[in-house]
């Protein structure tokens, strides 16, 4: 074992929330040490190559970005950390279309205005529900962003209720009490409540915030993707924190993290690689799982008081079975119109739900096809699409490892079948494919089950009900496993929990500094 230099901090893993962690800290002027297990950084935001293809793994639809004319808090994060100059952005056009068999097949555009007017034309008896539910989403989510986290941090409710009244009445409450409380027609409310699947659980059992929050985003503030894919902007992350002076090794797991347990609670002070290096630090921000972190890397005999019970109170959530197709055609052969298509043959989103705890042919799936506003994501007279079907990866557990492999391709026909009905001749279109199962997200993600947004997210997961982990006094996390999964959360909980370092960073100087000063005026003058 070799003992290395002391660091201001080191990041475990190069993820969405690791790289802006350490964009942030070195761009702050903190000494700091990014360490990934895998050879290039990313975690989900990555690609991977196959044929003439260059798959994206997981970005569908990046929110938060906004126009330049009228930009939103991702713009703001990414000019920040030095990126917006490094990477193209590419914006999508729609929303998504969602068709269900045997009810209806509509297409919501990317603009605000636009949603309420393709909502009522095809819903004229529900236009007053319509235009009071995009109302209330635009209050609520303006309300979360200013009022409610002041009221919040001020604990007063006076304040809550002169400033976030809608959200206090409103936000909290699962999403389908307020869809029902709008509309009364289900076609209606099953279109509007599509993006729950970017949290993995129905309606019934997420805050309507949540579900308000992403319609607005992506309405008012547009869904992008990038040039070159998520790739290229987890390779412009980390040029940004080599640039400001960080330093990064790869094919470094962390092996361990090394804590001094001498006082009421264990102190971070220094982290091990699975090459049995030693690396000094007081500050750590993980962006591995909090399972893998606790019980995984913590050098504690015991979970720390209070993690232990956090855990039992929650469920891994779910994972994805995902397609990587490469077509030999474009996607208006096929008739693919638009970036991200939710397909169905039920509008029962309990029974979506249910389907996915088990092997039986999905209900639902998801298309996306990156080649619809960007011809560059494959080569000329081709496209690249994902097909996917949310899933938990303890399905897996009982199936036999000799028999992993032929499930596997039996249960991506369910979805290619599905495909072929919306999209005919689909099938003879694939010239490459890449079947990825919830156990391929474990085995690349290194997380408990694959999972892809960290622990259910069901409303008691929320910054209110659970506060962030401090049993550690310097160990920090980053990611999904304290908040709300998907690209935007968790690039931004990387940086906020990495300008919280900083000022940590900065009191400890000052309070050095006082000392050295304190201990001069006391020693007498040479004389």
């Amino acid at each position: 074992m070799s003992n290395l230099e002391k660091y201001d901090a080191v990041i475990i893993g190069a993820g969405n929330g690791g790289l802006t962690a350490a964009a942030t800290l070195a761009r702050g002027g903190a000494k700091t040490l990014l360490l990934e297990r895998h050879n290039i950084p990313g975690g989900c935001a990555t690609s991977f190559v196959r044929g003439d293809f260059e798959f994206e793994v997981a970005l569908h639809q990046l929110s938060g970005l906004g126009t330049e004319k009228n930009p939103f808090i991702m713009r703001k994060i990414f000019n920040e950390l030095g990126v917006m100059d490094k990477v193209e952005f590419v914006e999508e056009h729609h929303l998504y279309r969602m068709t269900i068999k045997d009810e209806f097949d509509i297409t919501l555009p990317a603009s605000w205005k636009g949603i309420r007017e393709v909502l009522i034309e095809n819903f004229p008896d529900e236009e007053q529900g319509i235009k009071d539910y995009m109302l209330l989403c635009e209050r609520v989510v303006l309300e979360s962003f200013m009022g409610f986290k002041a009221a919040l941090k001020m604990n007063s409710e006076d304040m809550l209720m002169k400033n976030s009244k809608h959200y206090a009445e409103h936000g909290l409450r699962s999403a389908k009490s307020v869809l029902d409380k709008h509309f009364s027609d289900e076609q209606l409310k099953t279109l509007l409540a599509a993006y729950w699947c970017y949290l993995g659980q129905a309606p019934r059992n997420i805050n309507f915030v949540d579900l308000a929050m992403m319609l607005y985003a992506y309405g008012v503030f547009k869904p992008w993707h990038i040039e070159g894919g998520s790739q290229a902007l987890s390779n412009a992350l980390l040029e940004s924190f080599l640039e400001a002076g960080g330093e990064v090794q790869f094919n470094a797991a962390v092996d361990q993290i090394i804590t001094d347990k001498s006082g009421d609670k264990p102190k971070v002070i220094a982290i091990r690689t699975e090459h049995g290096d030693v690396y000094e630090t007081e500050q750590v921000i993980s962006n591995a799982s909090s399972v893998v972190t606790f019980v995984d890397l913590l050098d504690t005999d015991e979970l720390p008081e209070g993690i232990s019970q956090d855990f039992k109170s929650r469920e891994i959530g779910t994972s994805a079975f995902c397609l990587y197709i490469g077509l030999d055609c474009p996607p208006e052969t096929l008739g693919i119109k638009n970036a991200s298509t939710f397909m169905g043959t039920t509008m029962d989103e309990d029974l979506m739900v249910e389907t996915m705890a088990t092997l039986n042919p999905p209900v639902a799936t998801m298309l996306t096809c990156y080649n619809v506003d960007d011809p560059s994501f494959a080569p000329p007279g081709k496209s690249q699409v994902s097909l996917l079907c949310l899933q938990y990866g303890k399905v897996w557990d009982d199936v036999p490892v000799e028999d992993y492999a032929d499930t596997k391709y039996a249960f991506a026909e369910h979805l290619i079948e599905q495909a072929e009905e919306f999209f005919p001749g689909f099938r003879s279109h694939i010239e490459e494919i890449e079947v990825a199962t919830p156990l391929t997200m474990q085995r690349y993600l290194n997380t408990p089950g694959g999972s892809i947004y960290g622990f259910i997210q069901n409303p008691e997961d929320g910054e209110i009900h659970r506060p962030r982990y401090d049993q550690v006094e310097g160990l920090h996390m980053a990611g999904c496993w304290q908040g709300m999964g998907g690209f935007q959360p968790t690039y931004m909980v990387g940086q906020s929990t990495a300008k919280a370092v900083l000022k940590k960073l900065k009191a400890q100087r000052l309070a050095e500094q006082d000392q050295t000063q304190t201990q001069d005026v006391k020693e007498p003058a040479n004389v």
